[in-house]
């Protein structure tokens, strides 16, 4: 399955370095959080208007393809009163797993 996270384009170049991508979401670390934030192809352009619309840094998509993670994705409610899932990935991202990068 394929999942998509917005990134900072600093942060996944940091991933890329370190080999680990760490990153809940915008300023918040996947140990802060216990997972990170990602989406469904139908649901990424959501997330980028509804948390990123202000984020001057340069952004990227990453396409994740669930088979090469070693951590579990799973897909949750993210907040009371919310009735969607998002897929949570409770674990860091190998680089590898990676498949995808678009500049936002």
């Amino acid at each position: 399955m394929r999942i998509f996270h917005i990134a900072t384009l600093s942060d996944w170049d940091s991933a890329q370095q370190s080999g680990a991508y760490t990153t809940s979401t915008l300023g918040v670390t996947l140990e802060q959080e216990g997972y990170i934030h990602a989406s469904r192809a139908d649901q990424w352009e959501g997330v980028r208007a509804a948390f990123y619309s202000e984020v001057t840094e340069p952004l990227v998509l990453l396409e994740i393809d669930t088979d090469l993670l070693a951590v579990p994705v799973v897909e949750e409610v993210p907040a009371p009163g919310m009735t969607e899932t998002f897929p949570h990935v409770y674990g860091a991202i190998p680089p590898s797993a990676v498949v995808g990068v678009v500049r936002l």
